[in-house]
């Protein structure tokens, strides 16, 4: 692996990047900021302060995931980060978007609605945002649809593809499902991401190598995985 997201639904980690990569030189780690509750929601000040940090290292804003308004359904009384009402962004969200690119993150949609997510592709794509990443992409819990990734895609914006835990008995059907979806949109414009790194789940590096595999005997190509585990998710970062 030439490099790695570090991400925390409530503390940011570009802090934790900068230390990392005087622990393990020559990996190149990042961080980022998830806009849930501890950081003030949907706050453009938290995306400013990232741009502070030493070494440059946070890249990432994730949408609020957690505590968004979508991920809260069901659940009444719980606090949560309300993004867009009646069919509009906020302006907060709006002054987010605005936020991610002055500096040139990346807008990760989090765990907003399907409509959610692509009200604030087509905003990223009117202010500028060069990097957009839809999380999880097709999977819960927000779910677009084909039509709705193929529109994505079309606005400059990278389907996030994760593995997750393979060991579970739900894998190979997830697998499966995968595969249709990625040829549905398309290898260069998803992305594989483990979404490893918690408890009681296989180290992300073990997990990526059986998610390629699982992939591989799906007829994925080697140079359709080199395009979705390493070009996409480089240029996604901004690297060369």
């Amino acid at each position: 692996m030439r490099g790695i997201v570090l991400k925390n639904h409530f503390d940011p980690t570009a802090g934790l990047a900068y230390l990392a990569r005087k622990a393990a030189p020559g990996l190149e780690v990042f961080g980022g900021v998830d806009l849930n509750l501890p950081v003030g929601g949907m706050n453009p000040n938290a995306v400013d302060y990232m741009a502070k940090m030493n070494g440059g290292y946070g890249r990432i804003v994730w949408m609020s995931t957690f505590d968004s308004e979508n991920g809260m359904r069901g659940r009444p009384g719980m606090p949560f980060v309300r993004v867009s009402e009646k069919g509009t962004l906020l302006p907060e969200t709006i002054a987010v978007i605005a936020a991610i690119a002055r500096h040139n993150f990346v807008l990760a949609s989090g765990h907003v609605s399907a409509d959610e997510a692509m009200m604030m592709f087509r905003q990223g794509k009117r202010a500028g945002v060069e990097h957009m990443v839809a999380t999880h992409g097709m999977a819960p819990p927000t779910s677009l649809t084909l039509a709705q990734a193929k529109e994505a895609a079309s606005l400059g914006v990278f389907v996030e593809f994760c593995g997750d835990n393979l060991a579970l008995p739900t894998a190979q059907s997830r697998v499966d499902t995968m595969a249709e979806q990625i040829r549905g949109i398309g290898t260069q414009f998803a992305i594989l991401s483990s979404d490893l790194g918690k408890a009681d789940a296989p180290l992300p590096t073990d997990g990526l190598a059986v998610f390629y595999e699982m992939l591989r005997k799906e007829g994925f190509t080697n140079e359709e995985l080199d395009r979705m585990g390493k070009q996409n998710p480089a240029a996604l970062l901004g690297l060369q």
